[in-house]
């Protein structure tokens, strides 16, 4: 056999070793895309993950038409940032999945898993429900064993329903995580589809912005993640993004020209809600004869909520999932569950049948106060459905979706915020209930006995109202068990603590919730010699101190405030005197006001304390005058008495 063999000149070797040297090169950058080794560092400080790229481009192809293709690349840098990998995409008979596809890289940017769409999870949005049976989502969950990794979403989806065109884009997703590269981009393919856009906070980032006749797009770049820090503004108050609304749109075949508030809600009550509220004629029936002697509409109203909490249950959908559409009343009444469209809807029909108005109402609900933009009249504004009730030039509000709630209490879960009301002939910006500084009130009144070896016995009534009172009054409903723990965490300063009795009183028409307890604990006091010294305030001393910050950042915000008053009787062992007693302290600043003081009558000591904190906005270089304000107060709750033989 022969074997060929040549020699290449000088230049032809030359050639060669480049052609080899620009395939290597190329192949090789295709796997450094998602290296994580290179980050930048700026990107990776105060980072749990890093949004590698977030593109979004949406085709506004007609009133009835919409496309989005989205690409979605994210390093997560530790354990912490897992819960930025998750990839899900949500569908339902009016929005279609076209495509979906997750890419799992590894620390040096190699291909490790590839996963197409039938091998997404495809899961109800809606677990046990039939009414929402086709609100699903498909979902892929990676399963890391380094860190970094890189996990790559694109999907595709096409809708008619133009009316849910996305109502924000942000180009930092979260606190941890910092941003590469984000990009939007929004055709439209006539002028009467043009989107109005609105900047938040975009202000010194260098965020590019191109506008033509057919299409909106910005572009952002290299934006370092944004600690969180305690008690900071909620993200959106503070993260670059922008509100996007349509004017001119289809939803569900309905067709809707919206310039303003007004002009929302008179298209949603006409083709969202109205015909909603049909119930059977025994239903009606029913609903009259609860209220049969009752001629006040606020009694109607209380009896009608009580009913609706006693006979149907409640499932999670979020506004927008499921559709904005609730369930027609007479099918919540049918099966007795629904969401909070469904339950609102069906609770309005009711009263509707009694005679009593009630309006239905989009709130953006949690314990972070969110305002719906007055200026901004947008349809997918809001995560939730509560209740208005008018009465004597007063609104009540009900959130159709507990069973345990007073009548006219919502707590922090919708209070005190802008919401979209939504009444028959137009919408309007309303706040709601605002539960605020001494409106959150605890006051603790008590005696107890020390005993010679340092033991202690007594008995605490606890009275609360609004935001205290909604921590407070689900006691009722816990078992013995839960209700021990309870007040061993809560009064976790009293080693050895032994809950003797307990009552409850829930006043469900004052909204008040008393609580009497009777103790006793072993070792309470520190005994040496012929003394012993404790804590005069046993029973409701501050456990919060704010975290402390070198450099901090962010402004701060007290959402609510409270006040605490407390008198506790101490009765002393028999033979015993006082020796030393806390000094009398009155502390008043920009946050509130404390105030301690003993006085010794008839052989025991009584304790008084006042502790208010005010709701308020401040900036990062007041943080540390409130937080020294909130050690000072835990200093004096634990200042020690003592007391000696005589």
């Amino acid at each position: 056999m022969r074997v060929l063999t040549f020699q290449l000149d000088l230049p032809m070797r030359i050639y060669f070793l480049l052609f080899f040297s620009l395939v290597t090169i190329v192949l090789t950058a295709q796997e450094e895309n998602y290296q994580s080794v290179l980050l930048d560092k700026e990107l990776t400080n105060n980072a749990d993950a890093i949004l590698r790229l977030d593109e979004l481009v949406v085709d506004l192809k007609s009133r009835d038409a919409m496309t989005e293709r989205r690409k979605k690349v994210i390093t997560v840098l530790n354990k912490m940032g897992d819960r930025f990998a998750f990839c899900i995409v949500g569908y339902d008979n009016s929005r279609k999945i076209k495509n979906v596809q997750a890419l799992v890289y590894d620390v040096s940017g190699r291909q490790i898993d590839k996963i197409k769409q039938n091998k997404f999870q495809d899961v109800s949005a809606v677990d046990g429900s039939t009414l929402y049976s086709d609100s699903r989502y498909k979902y892929y969950s990676y399963t890391p064993t380094q860190y970094p990794y890189t996990v790559e979403l694109v999907y595709e989806t096409e809708t008619k329903n133009t009316g849910e065109l996305r109502s924000q884009w942000t180009f930092m997703n979260d606190f941890k995580m910092s941003t590469e590269k984000s990009k939007i981009e929004i055709n439209f393919n006539s002028p009467d589809l043009r989107p109005v856009v609105k900047e938040m906070n975009l202000d010194g980032l260098g965020i590019e912005k191109d506008e033509s006749a057919s299409s909106i797009s910005y572009r952002a770049s290299h934006l370092s993640a944004i600690h969180n820090e305690s008690m900071s503004p909620s993200f959106l108050e503070i993260a670059p993004h922008i509100k996007i609304r349509p004017v001119t749109f289809q939803y569900e075949g309905y067709e809707a020209n919206i310039s303003d508030w007004n002009d929302l809600g008179r298209w949603m009550s006409v083709n969202l809600l109205a015909g909603r509220d049909e119930l059977s004629e025994a239903t009606k029936r029913m609903a009259r004869s609860l209220v049969q002697g009752v001629d006040d509409d606020l009694e109607k109203a209380k009896i009608i909520y009580k009913y609706v909490q006693d006979n149907t249950r409640y499932i999670s959908v979020q506004v927008g999932i499921g559709g904005m559409q609730p369930i027609s009343a007479i099918e919540v009444d049918r099966v007795k569950y629904g969401d909070c469209k469904g339950l609102s809807n069906y609770t309005m029909a009711l009263l509707k049948t009694v005679g009593v108005n009630a309006y239905y109402t989009h709130v953006e609900a949690g314990h972070e106060k969110v305002d719906f933009d007055e200026d901004f009249p947008d349809l997918a504004q809001g995560n939730h459905v509560i209740l208005a009730i008018p009465y004597e030039n007063k609104y009540y509000w009900i959130d159709c979706t507990s069973q345990s709630h007073p009548f006219g209490f919502i707590g922090d879960f919708t209070d005190g915020r802008k919401v979209f009301m939504i009444k028959p002939d137009g919408g309007e910006i309303v706040t709601t209930t605002s539960y605020i500084d001494e409106q959150n009130y605890q006051g603790t009144d008590g005696n107890y006995t020390i005993n010679d070896d340092g033991s202690i016995s007594g008995s605490i009534d606890i009275q609360t109202k609004g935001i205290q009172y909604d921590n407070r009054f689900g006691l009722e409903e816990q078992s013995q068990e839960k209700i021990a723990k309870y007040y061993q965490n809560y009064w976790e300063n009293i080693n050895n603590l032994n809950i003797k009795t307990y009552h409850f009183d829930n006043n469900r028409d004052t909204i008040i919730f008393k609580e009497s307890v009777s103790v006793s604990a072993t070792n309470y006091a520190s005994k040496i010699g012929d003394r012993l010294l404790f804590v005069a305030n046993a029973f409701n001393s501050n456990k919060y101190t704010p975290k402390r910050y070198r450099n901090r950042k962010l402004p701060f915000h007290i959402q609510r405030g409270f006040l605490d008053e407390d008198e506790i009787a101490i009765k002393l062992p028999q033979g015993y005197k006082i020796e030393a007693l806390p000094e009398n302290i009155v502390i008043e600043n920009n946050f509130g006001s404390y105030s301690c003081s003993y006085e010794e009558v008839s052989g025991e000591i009584i304790y008084r304390r006042r502790f208010f904190v005010g709701n308020g906005k401040y900036s990062n270089n007041e943080y540390e005058a409130f937080r020294k304000f909130m050690k000072d107060v835990t200093k004096w709750d634990n200042s020690k008495t003592v007391i000696v033989k005589s």
